[in-house]
């Protein structure tokens, strides 16, 4: 057997504002995402290490669900509960297993959510995979990585 490392891609739509952040990051605004996401396996006797459709299909109806189109704030934010309150698609981060820990929709926080989704992914569908690596793009300037 042969390790091997398979990546897959998400995008996404997403707004957000930091406004525990000094400057324009205050005001909500929105970016053009997209994900890297990469896992270590074995192949197995057909050459195969996973199914990419399985892990990105998973991968990326969370994202559309939770993510895409709306908004991503952080649970100490007062835009939160209000734009929730009208309507607004709100993601909001700190309140759930994937951002625990998490206060604020940063880059870097977006790449440890989409590392922890992976992680509960591949156990779900009980997929030979170990060591997850993720790279997120917010604008073509700006990125974060989490590897584990």
């Amino acid at each position: 057997m042969s390790t091997r490392e398979i990546a897959v891609r998400v995008r996404f739509e997403t707004g957000h504002r930091l406004p525990q952040l000094a400057g324009k990051c205050f005001n909500l605004h929105g970016h053009s995402w997209q994900a890297w996401i990469s896992a270590v396996g074995d192949l197995n006797a057909d050459t195969v290490l996973v199914d990419f459709s399985r892990l990105k299909g998973e991968i990326q109806a969370w994202v559309d669900e939770h993510l895409d189109h709306g908004m991503m704030l952080g649970a100490s934010d007062e835009l939160a509960d209000l734009l929730a309150a009208r309507g607004v698609k709100v993601y909001t981060f700190g309140r759930d297993r994937f951002t625990h820990g998490l206060p604020w929709p940063t880059v870097e926080a977006v790449a440890e959510l989409l590392a922890r989704l992976t992680e509960s992914v591949i156990t779900e569908l009980t997929l030979p995979l170990r060591s997850v690596r993720v790279v997120v793009q917010e604008t073509e300037n700006n990125q974060a990585e989490v590897t584990r």
